[in-house]
């Protein structure tokens, strides 16, 4: 038999572990993990039931294993406003809400007796009629104001409907110098016996207004002057929400800025002018980025640019760009480019920024290589946030060597394009169009043809099932007017093949074949050139994704012409800031097919 001797400082030592263990026993446990959470509506609505379930704050703690006692109190106090105003939204107005915790109505448990455990949460909901306008009107309306279709009598009386016309009106008569419109009686009246809702809203549209003195808060490096001149707000002009929203993006246009903020004034200038605070923060000046991608037969692409966002105080940007590519690829050397630009916006009008660029680079292809420099300034116009307007004045210069001999380019050209984008994101587009088109008339020295160099590329994007899939359409096409084919120069010309335009098929490997004189052929691009492609994206969870595609590519010339075609299948994984991608593709048709290729880069393929 073991005897064990308890000295004075064992007895001190059991007496501190009683302690302690009484304080741990003292110190409140997390409660006991959220067994059942039932979510019940009257009338078995699948819809309604799902749109519910979304404003939930405990359906999405369950979601995301946040279930600690306090959490799952603290939510379901917090649910009875989220479902109410969830309701509102579509239109029931006499609806019935009951969340009880192990039993308890929620709403009646003090926040100083809260549960220390849960276990059971039952959300019960009867939504009772759906209402519909009775009556709806919102006087005096500015000219042209069009309220939401929604805002009529005998439509369902959603309140967010009446939210849009309000807005919408609003908007109208700050549209029409305004400034100060805002809602000066509201009458919205629900009648249960008629299950209807009334919504009779008055506007007090204020003086008309024009913009006043604009002054500038927090710039450093910027000059104040610029910085007006860019937002290019006029003392004295007709107040106008657009022109307000316009001076904005022109701001943040720049880059400059990590935020700008319009305030307006709430004293009024003399002669009802409306003085404007512009506040800025502005970002470092210099900014740096590389890109790569990767193909198993174009090999490794590699990019870089640095950035100067401010360079003499008024927002002009200096740019350097560089790109190595075709690097480790098996059918053609290495091509290389340097790139110089510098631009500064609101040069003529505030929507227009002027640009100097000047690049060279090498070309190491197939059956050719050459050696280039253009140089050029450059117009570009912001219609609007969606659409810009491109203009020039360019000097290109090429020499190299073919099969044949030597070669040598020059031409002064007038670029022109335009691109209208309505995409919902650049790097991930779910909805909307892109479409961008150039047209180039260009005036050939020495033996240099003269014509004209047109191209088009339009992509299509619509999204079904909550946006879990994407069918993504896209269709390139160019052309050379008036030049011969060899007296254009190489980089004008069309090619079809690799990750811009037939996956599957080697990089520029469908162009014309144009006797060598000595029997054989060689590959130069073709005046004439169309490329589709089609893609059904889908969305695994929040982070991962899929695509197959097909792509097809023509290429012709006087009357000479081949296509080809691809296949394959990619994985996509959401970054942040564009997905990774990574394809892997196949010919399928032509005769320019070497085998599966894969590619991998930043950003959708479009």
């Amino acid at each position: 038999m073991r005897r064990f001797i308890q000295t004075g400082f064992g007895r001190r030592m059991a007496q501190v572990s009683l302690l302690v263990g009484a304080a741990i026993l003292a110190v409140p446990q997390p409660g006991r993990a959220l067994d059942d959470l039932a979510f019940d509506v009257v009338g078995g609505d699948k819809d309604l039931t799902k749109l519910l379930r979304q404003a939930s704050l405990l359906a999405a703690q369950r979601a995301e294993d946040q279930t600690e006692a306090d959490d799952m109190f603290t939510a379901a106090r917090a649910d009875y406003g989220r479902i109410l105003a969830a309701l509102y939204a579509e239109g029931y107005y006499s609806a019935v809400i009951r969340i009880t915790i192990d039993g308890r109505e929620a709403a009646n448990i003090p926040p100083l007796d809260a549960p220390s455990s849960v276990r059971q949460v039952k959300v019960w909901i009867d939504p009772g009629p759906r209402f519909d306008f009775a009556q709806t009107a919102i006087t005096p309306l500015a000219p042209r104001t069009v309220l939401p279709s929604g805002f009529a009598t005998g439509e369902v009386a959603r309140a967010g409907e009446v939210e849009a016309a309000v807005a919408a009106s609003i908007l109208q008569w700050r549209e029409s110098s305004h400034a100060k419109a805002r809602v000066a009686r509201e009458d919205i009246v629900a009648d249960h016996r008629n299950n209807t809702l009334s919504a009779v809203i008055g506007i007090d549209p204020g003086p008309a207004l024009r913009f006043g003195t604009v002054t500038v808060k927090g710039a450093e490096r910027m000059r104040v002057a610029r910085v007006l001149k860019i937002a290019g707000l006029v003392e004295g002009e007709k107040f106008s929400q657009t022109e307000l929203d316009r001076a904005t993006n022109r701001l943040r246009r720049t880059g400059v800025f990590s935020s700008v903020t319009l305030t307006e004034g709430e004293k009024l200038q003399n002669g009802g002018l409306l003085p404007i605070e512009i506040s800025i923060t502005e970002q470092k000046t210099r900014r740096y980025s590389v890109g790569a991608e990767l193909s198993s037969v174009d090999g490794v692409a590699l990019t870089g640019s640095w950035i100067h966002r401010n360079l003499m105080g008024g927002a002009e940007r200096l740019r350097i760009d560089g790109a190595v590519s075709n690097i480790g690829s098996g059918d053609s050397g290495v091509d290389y480019e340097l790139g110089v630009s510098i631009e500064r916006p609101a040069t003529l009008t505030p929507d227009t920024t002027a640009g100097l660029i000047a690049k060279v680079g090498h070309l190491d292809e197939v059956d050719y290589d050459a050696d280039y420099a253009e140089f050029g300034l450059t117009f570009t116009q912001y219609y609007s946030e969606q659409v810009t307007f491109r203009g020039g004045l360019s000097f290109e210069y090429v020499q190299g060597q073919d099969p044949t001999g030597k070669f040598r380019y020059r031409n002064l050209s007038l670029p022109l394009g335009v691109t209208w984008d309505r995409r919902d994101k650049a790097t991930d587009a779910k909805k909307g169009f892109y479409i961008d088109a150039t047209a180039k008339p260009f005036y050939g020295l020495g033996t240099t043809g003269s014509g004209m160099r047109l191209t088009a590329d339009m992509r299509g994007y619509r999204s079904f099932s909550d946006n879990r899939f994407t069918v993504a359409a896209r269709v390139q096409g160019g052309a050379i007017l008036g030049s011969d084919l060899l007296e254009t120069p190489r980089d004008d010309l069309f090619f079809s093949g690799g990750g811009g335009t037939v996956r599957g098929q080697p990089y520029r490997s469908l162009g014309v074949n144009i006797p060598d004189g000595s029997g054989g052929t060689y590959l130069i691009g073709g005046t004439e050139f169309v490329a589709a492609s089609m893609e059904l994206r889908a969305r695994f969870g929040e982070s991962w994704g899929g695509v197959a595609f097909v792509d097809a590519g023509y290429v012709g010339a006087d009357g000479d012409n081949e296509s080809h075609a691809g296949a394959g299948v990619g994985v996509r994984y959401e970054t942040g800031f564009g997905p990774i991608r990574f394809d892997v593709a196949a010919p399928v048709s032509g005769k320019t097919g070497d085998g599966v290729q894969i590619y991998i880069g930043l950003g959708q393929a479009f």
